[in-house]
């Protein structure tokens, strides 16, 4: 269940990315050491008339999951995971039911304000896309933001099948990544 992020979860999420968080409405994913693994972002940021639509509802932020997706990135699976999809119709409908999810959910974050801005602009096309601001659903772009998806909601298919790889879903206790210093 998303909770509202403290001061002190914008300082630790601001670290694992490496720049200040912006747009940070909830941590969705806790790790077990209560450190955030994915943040949910607002669609739009904007300052008076400028304006960046972030393309992805749910950002992974630990640095051991980051790395592991990294690895399995690496090692080809983005183009593995979508002949999957070409070759399984079952997987590839359950694919683009969670693009549908995702799109919802993000313009559900946007006010009637906000929508008539993007509108106004043009831009209005950039917030209605899936997963990692995909459009078609045959594609996988960003691993991270399907593991994201799958770790916030549950209801990736190729989120799920990112989480089965990975050696573990947190760094060992031994090192753990995240603790202050």
């Amino acid at each position: 269940m998303d909770r509202p992020p403290t001061p002190e979860d914008l300082k630790l999420v601001s670290w694992q990315l490496g720049r200040p968080a912006r747009g940070v409405v909830a941590i969705a994913r806790d790790c077990p050491f209560g450190y955030p693994q994915v943040t949910v972002n607002r669609p739009l940021h904007r300052e008076g008339d400028e304006f960046e639509v972030f393309p992805s509802l749910f950002w992974l932020t630990c640095p051991f999951l980051v790395e592991e997706v990294a690895r399995l990135e690496s090692a080809g699976w983005v183009k593995r995971l979508e002949a999957r999809l070409e070759a399984d119709p079952e997987l590839a409908a359950r694919y683009a039911r969670a693009h549908e999810d995702y799109r919802r959910e993000r313009l559900a974050l946007l006010s009637p304000e906000e929508e008539g801005f993007l509108r106004a602009r043009g831009a209005w096309e950039a917030v209605e896309t899936g997963v990692a601001g995909l459009r078609n659903p045959l594609r996988v772009k960003c691993l991270h933001a399907q593991l994201a998806h799958y770790l916030a909601r549950g209801a990736n298919p190729i989120g799920e099948l990112v989480a089965g790889f990975l050696r573990s879903w947190h760094c060992p206790r031994s090192s753990i990544r995240c603790r202050p210093n």
